[in-house]
C-alpha cells in the first residue's frame, strides 16, 4: 500500500479517534510495549529434540495433519522462527519447552536436564533480540502415565519433581543471562479418564510436590502454574484444576497461568482478568482458540480474544498480565498458522486500547447506560485498521495482506525442501 494512503487514512482514523477522546500515539506507544511470547511448538508439532526419532505425543496433546515442511532440528526451528519474528511489528518473546533442548544427538533424560542444554538458546536470542520464556514438559515421556506430581509413586514423583527444579534452574540461567525474568510455566496433564475415589490424595500429593519444586528461591525467574479442565483421555478428574490453582498461586504468591483453550466453551476467561488481579501478583495467558473445547486451532480476531484484551487495558495491567501464544495447527502452513494468530491478537489489544475508556465510564458513572450501550457499538465501526497499518508501516513489517506472500516465498525456498 502506497504511503500517502497509509497517511491519509491514519490521519483521518485518529482524528475520528479523538473526537471520542483516543490518543491514537499514545496507543501505538503502549502496543509497542506489548511482547507476546512466541511458543516454538507451532513449528513442529510439539516433536522437540529430546529423542532422534521423535517420541509419540501423550497427556492430552494432540497435533492434527500433516502440512509439509515441519522443523526438523533446531536450525530449522530458530530460521522459522526469525520467518515468523520479520512480519510482526513490535518486540517479543520465545517460549521454550524444555524437550527442545541442544542434546546434541544424545538422549538425556529430563531429571538430568542441564543449563548448558540452553546454552545455545541463550546465545541465540541474544543475538537476535528475543527474550526466552521456558515450560517444563512432563507429557510424552515412557514415565509420564496418567500421574506426574500426583502419582502416589514416590518413584515416579521424585522424578518430575527433580525435572521440574532443573527447569527452574533453566530459567534461572535465561533470565540472569536477559537481563529479565524468564517466565517459568509448570503444567502437567495428570488426572483419570474414568471416576477416582482419591481426588484429595492426588491434590495433596500435587501440592506436596509444588511446595518441594518451589522450596528454593530463585531470583531471576517467575513461576507460573496452569490449570487445565480435563485432558484426553483423561476426562473424569484433572488433579490440577482451575479451583487447585487459583488457591495454591493467591496463597503462595504464584502467577496463575489462563489457557484459553482450558475451560469450558460458555466460560469467560476474560471476566477472570479483574477478578484475579485484585489477589495476584501477576497472571500468564496461554492464548489459543478452542472449537469443541482445547483443540489449540489458531487464533483469529474474534469476540473471546477482543473481550480478553479489552478487559487487561480496562485494568490498566499490560504490565501485570504476561501474553504467550499456546496453539499448535499442522494441517495448515505453520509458519502462516504462526504469523496469523500472532498478528491477531496483537489487532486485539490495539483495539482495545483504542477503546474510548474515558467516556464510556463517564456515561457509566453517570447511569447513562443507552450512552454507554451505544458507544460500545459505535466504536466497533471506528477505524482501527488504518492505525494497524500504520503500526506495521513504522515497524517496517508487511502492511495488510502483504505477508502472505512473504510466507509463500518462504515455504517455496524453504519450507518445502524440507524432505
Amino acid at each position: 500500500m502506497k504511503q500517502d494512503l497509509l497517511q491519509k487514512a491514519f490521519d483521518i482514523a485518529a482524528e475520528r479517534y479523538a473526537a471520542v477522546g483516543v490518543n491514537v500515539e499514545r496507543a501505538l506507544a503502549q502496543l509497542k510495549k506489548l511482547s507476546l511470547s512466541l511458543h516454538c511448538w507451532q513449528a513442529d508439532d510439539v516433536t522437540g529434540f529430546e529423542r532422534p526419532d521423535g517420541a509419540p505425543l501423550s497427556g492430552g496433546i494432540q497435533a492434527t495433519g500433516n502440512y509439509p515442511g515441519k522443523a526438523r532440528n533446531i536450525e530449522e526451528l530458530q530460521a522459522d522462527i526469525l520467518e515468523v519474528k520479520s512480519l510482526l511489528p513490535g518486540s517479543h518473546r520465545l517460549s521454550l519447552h524444555e524437550i527442545y533442548g541442544d542434546f546434541n544427538g544424545r538422549f538425556v533424560d529430563r531429571n538430568r536436564v542441564e543449563p548448558e542444554h540452553f546454552a545455545g538458546w541463550i546465545a541465540w536470542a541474544a543475538e537476535n533480540d528475543l527474550k526466552l520464556d521456558f515450560n517444563s514438559t512432563s507429557f510424552s515421556h515412557p514415565r509420564s502415565g496418567d500421574l506426574t506430581l500426583a502419582s502416589p509413586d514416590k518413584g515416579t514423583r521424585d522424578f518430575w519433581i527433580e525435572h521440574t527444579k532443573r527447569c527452574r534452574l533453566i530459567a534461572e540461567e535465561m533470565g540472569k543471562a536477559q537481563g529479565d525474568p524468564c517466565i517459568m510455566n509448570i503444567w502437567v496433564h495428570d488426572g483419570s479418564k474414568d471416576i477416582t475415589v482419591n481426588r484429595f490424595l492426588y491434590r495433596s500429593l500435587l501440592k506436596e510436590s509444588l511446595d518441594e519444586i518451589f522450596s528454593i528461591p530463585l531470583d531471576h525467574e517467575r513461576d507460573c502454574i496452569e490449570a487445565k479442565l480435563f485432558g484426553i483421555g483423561l476426562e473424569s478428574f484433572t488433579a490440577g484444576s482451575y479451583d487447585f490453582y487459583l488457591a495454591y498461586g493467591a496463597s503462595h504468591r504464584k502467577i496463575v497461568t489462563l489457557d484459553t483453550g482450558h475451560f469450558h466453551l460458555t466460560e469467560s476467561v476474560a471476566d477472570k482478568i479483574p477478578a484475579l488481579l485484585l489477589f495476584l501478583p501477576e497472571i500468564m495467558l496461554h492464548v489459543s482458540r478452542p472449537i469443541r473445547w482445547d483443540s489449540d486451532h489458531v487464533v483469529i480476531l474474534n469476540d473471546d480474544i477482543l473481550d480478553l484484551a479489552k478487559e487487561i487495558t480496562r485494568a490498566d495491567a499490560l504490565d501485570r498480565v504476561h501474553v504467550g501464544l499456546d496453539y499448535f495447527d499442522a494441517s495448515i502452513n505453520r509458519i502462516g498458522a504462526y504469523v496469523i494468530g500472532a498478528r491477531a491478537t496483537q489487532k486485539a489489544f490495539l483495539q482495545a486500547l483504542l477503546e474510548p475508556i474515558d467516556l464510556l465510564r463517564a456515561h457509566e458513572t453517570s447511569g447513562n447506560y443507552f450512552e454507554r450501550l451505544a458507544l460500545l457499538e459505535e466504536a466497533k465501526a471506528l477505524p482501527w485498521n488504518a492505525v494497524w497499518d500504520m503500526f506495521c508501516a513504522r515497524e517496517n513489517v508487511p502492511v495488510g495482506e502483504a505477508f502472505i506472500a512473504d510466507v509463500q516465498r518462504y515455504e517455496r525456498d524453504i519450507t518445502s525442501r524440507r524432505i
